[in-house]
């Protein structure tokens, strides 16, 4: 059980640490529930984040596998666009499950972020992120993603094989549930819809300070 909780409407930072304990990624968003064990979190289309991009400003998308977890990453002002989000993660779980909307509020699809916990702070909620992760779709169709980056990431020293095996057995049992149809592939928040006049969440500017 977390010790700090957030209240319906509150806003909550969703951080991404490194092994080496650096800060990368940071994602604010609104919290429509929280219970300590499960966290249930909306990233609206438009909202401001912390990313990190390669030294020479390029997506880490864009650097060849081969370096892409083997050059330092810099911290970027950006924003969270195309579709917008809304987040369960699970305290003690090695995983949460995203759910995709169309800008028109049409659910898209499932995403099992594949994550380590680390519990949280006065204001952020951390996690490292495992690189490997699974889509599910609405027909519970699912396929894995990113294996080949898990890959690089493991020979970069990024992350170590102890962890990648439970990221892996994670998502083994994430697909278990969604190939039953089970929560949190029920249905559940699909037709979601967020309540008219919600702002934007903010990004600290202390947030970009720290590396």
């Amino acid at each position: 059980m977390a010790g700090r909780l957030w209240a319906p409407g509150e806003e909550v930072l969703y951080a991404f640490r490194r092994n080496d304990g650096s800060l990368g990624a940071v994602t604010p968003a609104r919290v429509l529930s929280d219970d300590g064990d499960q966290l249930v979190c909306w990233v609206p289309d438009g909202t401001p984040v912390r990313a990190t991009r390669a030294p020479g400003g390029q997506h880490a998308r864009d650097v060849p596998l081969d370096q892409r977890f083997r050059l330092g990453r810099v911290p970027v002002r950006s924003a969270w666009v195309g579709s917008s989000t809304l987040r369960l993660v699970f305290e003690e779980e090695w995983s949460s499950v995203w759910w995709f909307y169309l800008p028109d509020g049409t659910f898209l699809n499932w995403y099992v972020n594949l994550e380590i916990p680390l519990g949280r702070t006065d204001t952020s909620v951390c996690r490292v992120d495992g690189v490997l992760d699974v889509e599910v779709l609405p027909d519970l169709s699912w396929s894995w993603k990113d294996e080949d980056e898990a890959v690089e990431a493991l020979a970069a020293g990024k992350i170590t094989q102890e962890q990648l095996d439970r990221l892996r057995a994670e998502g083994e049992r994430m697909i278990c549930l969604a190939e039953s149809g089970l929560f949190p592939f029920d249905g559940t928040w699909c037709e979601f819809r967020p309540e008219p006049g919600w702002p934007l969440p903010t990004l600290p500017d202390e947030v970009m300070e720290e590396r």
